[in-house]
């Protein structure tokens, strides 16, 4: 599972692994985003937290579900659950023990995290942080996947085959 605040490179990250013949569940939250705007909702995220997390948090959940359904030996996630709560831990707002309890209950095997990348950083019509709400947003996450007992991995900043090497060479083949 690859997490990391907004603008760090994990959508490059992604499809670069998918180049490569890697099975890769892309991120949701963009649709969320765009579905909701569709709907007349500038930024659900913003207006209403909680449903903007739940839907996060299952759509996350049945990818998970899908994932686990693969016989490979290497499938890589755009973000997880526990990014949902770290959001919320992130805006201080309160969810229900079942969005706990879901991320407790469904684990991921390895979680590499991208620190920010203030380079790279773009900011557009669905990433809406300034690069210092990034850098917030990453000591959540960090925090967050530790809350559940992961042991985090720290991608490197560094050209997108060089963050895919240091991944891959992290990795242990399931049987």
């Amino acid at each position: 599972m690859i997490s990391g605040g907004p603008g760090s490179g994990k959508t490059t990250l992604i499809s670069h692994l998918e180049e490569q013949g890697y099975v890769c569940m892309h991120e949701i939250s963009r649709d969320v985003i765009k579905t909701a705007q569709k709907e007349g909702i500038e930024q659900l995220f913003l207006e209403n937290p909680l449903l903007f997390s739940q839907k996060l948090l299952e759509g996350r959940l049945q990818q998970f579900n899908e994932g686990s359904l693969h016989r490979i030996p290497f499938l890589f996630y755009d973000r997880g659950m526990p990014d949902v709560t770290a959001y919320m831990d992130y805006i201080q707002s309160r969810y229900p023990d079942y969005f706990y309890r879901t991320c407790t209950t469904h684990r991921y095997d390895t979680v590499f995290l991208l620190p920010p990348w203030e380079d790279i950083y773009e900011q557009d019509n669905e990433r809406y942080e300034s690069f210092e709400e990034a850098e917030k947003i990453y000591h959540y996450l960090l925090q967050g996947y530790r809350k559940y007992g992961y042991h985090v991995k720290e991608v490197p900043v560094g050209n997108v085959d060089s963050r895919a090497d240091y991944i891959l060479s992290q990795l242990t083949p399931k049987q």
